[in-house]
């Protein structure tokens, strides 16, 4: 602690001008999405490059054929572990701009409903005060002790908002400079005010549109029915095929990859408190529909899925058509996890309706709506039990490894340009109000957070 306190009463001290210095960066409206504000983007970028170098940081802003990256890079002590963070300062458009109780970008500090002190303005959890937190942590180190507890790398992008459409290029073309033993991300959440968290998995996705061709043409059903094919009929047919009843998908190696969650991380997750009741009921449900046995974060965090998200066939206007439908299609969409092959379920999905189509009807695959594989951290990391006693050290509660239901592509990325793992933490809230009118962030998330990055920072030095 000799090296840490210090810092920690450095950040409580400049606490009021951190407060401020957030203020400054939300002001800039960097809204990726739109080119009018291509010029905010310029500028915030241009903000965080002479903020970082005020603080001991070599740091440029990097120009791609988008908005601007940052890259910043900074000394440790020898044999120290190298991390890179990363975070992005663009946000989201403000629009519906009427439903906002004040101008997004005129930052404030008030009461929200239930008492507590929130920061109030477009940005502020997603992502400026996140990524602000571990800055501040790194210029209370440089305050203190006149230099960093490990070396650090930073990447701030300005795309995360729109696709990031410049990222992987600019990973591939500066994987050298950017590899690092592991990145630091911090575009996540807590699990409560109270209990921080550290995101340890992240499904992966697959999307495949289906189309059942039977006749030539729609028939009439009166001249036709029971004796034509009806598309319809077999694309329900097969869709219902996909599970059993007990909720497991049937197609055969669906499950190949598939790993059983850790008996103690089970545990863990059972201690939070997620039921039937509090988790379904507030959306008019109250039985969970997936693999019978497993609880509700389980089904939601570490188990795959296959979903229908769309039908169509036939007439669906006002009124009634008797028609057998020449054609019928599905979008379905699969939650993948851990090691299962986005490719080889496609492929798998694909021989499954083949092997079950009649006579006289075929089907299209049409547009190829992407996969990505699931993110699978490491539960025994060393760096992982670091984060999670530090952070256990600051809160009033002891820190969770939570799983998420979707996915943050750039934890792909540094895997698959990088070759390095990421830890996961960020200290916002779910009624934070991300991408919606009057977005906040609470100021003890700010405060707290800028603790926890130094707590973190400590631990992984040792």
């Amino acid at each position: 602690m000799a090296a840490l306190s210090p810092v920690l009463d450095q950040l409580d001290r400049d606490f009021p001008t951190s407060l401020e210095r957030l203020f400054g960066f939300l002001r800039i409206p960097s809204i990726s999405t739109d080119p009018a504000f291509a010029q905010s983007c310029r500028q915030a970028a241009d903000w965080l490059v002479e903020d970082l170098r005020s603080i001991g940081f070599t740091a440029e802003r990097r120009d791609t054929p988008g908005h601007p990256m940052v890259v910043a890079h900074a000394d440790g002590p020898a044999g120290s572990p190298h991390v890179l963070f990363y975070g992005h300062y663009d946000v989201q458009p403000v629009d519906p701009l009427d439903l906002w109780a004040r101008d997004p970008f005129d930052p404030v500090v008030e009461k929200a409903e239930d008492g507590v002190d929130v920061i109030r303005a477009r940005g502020s959890s997603d992502d400026k005060g996140q990524i602000m937190t571990f800055v501040e942590a790194c210029r209370a180190y440089n305050a203190v002790h006149g230099a960093l507890p490990c070396r650090i790398s930073i990447l701030f992008e300005g795309e995360e908002e729109s696709g990031s459409p410049s990222l992987k290029p600019f990973l591939e073309a500066h994987k050298e400079e950017l590899k690092a033993d592991f990145a630091l991300v911090c575009d996540t959440g807590m699990w409560d005010r109270e209990t921080p968290a550290i995101s340890v998995g992240l499904r992966g996705i697959l999307g495949v549109e289906l189309t059942i061709h039977a006749a030539n043409r729609d028939l009439h059903s009166g001249s036709y029915g029971g004796a034509a094919a009806n598309p319809i009929r077999v694309l329900a047919r097969i869709l219902a095929d996909l599970h059993d009843a007990d909720g497991r998908v049937t197609i055969p190696g669906f499950y190949e990859g598939v790993e059983e969650t850790p008996t103690q991380i089970l545990e863990s997750w059972k201690s939070l408190g997620v039921t039937n009741e509090n988790f379904l009921g507030p959306i008019g449900l109250s039985q969970p529909s997936g693999e019978r046995g497993r609880s509700i974060l389980e089904l939601v965090w570490a188990r795959p899925t296959a979903e229908f998200n769309g039908i169509t066939g036939g007439y669906t206007g006002e009124g009634f058509k008797t028609v057998i439908a020449a054609q019928a299609t599905a979008k379905v969409s699969f939650r993948l996890v851990h090691k299962q092959d986005p490719a080889k379920i496609r492929a798998a999905f694909q021989r499954f309706v083949e092997e079950r189509l009649p006579v006289d009807c075929r089907a299209d695959w049409g547009k190829d709506h992407g996969g990505s594989p699931a993110i699978q951290l490491s539960y025994d990391a060393p760096y992982l039990s670091k984060a999670q006693a530090a952070l256990s050290d600051e809160w009033p509660k002891p820190a969770v490894m939570i799983a998420m239901g979707g996915s943050i592509p750039i934890v792909g990325d540094f895997q698959t340009y990088l070759g390095m793992e990421s830890l996961l933490v960020g200290f916002g809230l779910s009624d934070d109000r991300i991408h919606s009118p009057n977005e906040k962030y609470d100021v003890e998330s700010f405060r707290k957070g800028q603790r926890s990055w130094a707590r973190i920072l400590d631990a992984l030095a040792k």
